[in-house]
């Protein structure tokens, strides 16, 4: 009995990093994202953190996080800010439309949810093609999203899948939703670029 625990030990641990490593970096966009504009660069900088540890075995998820904050912060604040207005407009178009009782509604409600879900996961792709190209340009990084995100229906429906159930999936966690709402939809993301993934 004691050596089957024994055995059993590192598979535990094993297992339980797949939940420490992203909460930790979850814990670090948590708190840069409290500069309200400053979430995509922390997103991305979240994205080089989990990438170095899926890639390197470089376990310090929290502290790569904000190492890695400054270089794009100065790239992508400008993308930032202007993501963050869509996101209040959006969100202020929503509300708004929920409370008219007009049956024309519908259509203009579903049209600015489906824009919401479009936003999540090219935000969520551009995450993973910053961290895993932290020399690249804005411009590639978009263009990577762009193709990673949408590319592929399955992988776009996927990564949209888990940007809903990490957050649904994480309330049974005390802060789960903060520390592996964004962390779990970029790792998705991480693996889906994984240029293994694609070789025979």
């Amino acid at each position: 009995m004691q050596a089957t625990l024994s055995s059993g030990w590192p598979t535990l641990l094993r297992r339980l990093e797949f939940v420490a490593y992203p909460a930790a970096a979850g814990a670090a966009f948590t708190v840069l994202s409290l500069g309200v504009v400053t979430w995509l660069p922390a997103l991305a900088a979240m994205g080089h953190a989990l990438q170095r540890w899926r890639a390197e075995g470089d376990s310090r998820c929290f502290t790569n996080t904000f190492a890695a904050f400054p270089q794009y912060w100065r790239s992508l604040w400008r993308h930032s800010l202007a993501s963050t207005a869509a996101a209040v407009v959006l969100a202020a178009n929503i509300v708004h439309l929920l409370g008219r009782p007009e049956p024309w509604t519908f259509v203009l409600l579903a049209a600015q949810v489906g824009i919401a879900a479009a936003l999540a996961i090219h935000h969520v792709a551009l995450a993973a093609e910053a961290g895993r190209s932290p020399r690249g340009t804005v411009r590639s990084w978009s263009r990577g999203a762009l193709a990673l995100g949408f590319g592929s229906a399955a992988r776009g429906t996927a990564l949209l899948g888990a940007v809903i159930s990490a957050v649904l999936i994480s309330l049974v966690v005390p802060l789960g939703p903060l520390l592996l709402g964004p962390s779990i939809p970029v790792l998705l993301a991480l693996s889906f670029a994984d240029p293994r993934r694609h070789t025979p």
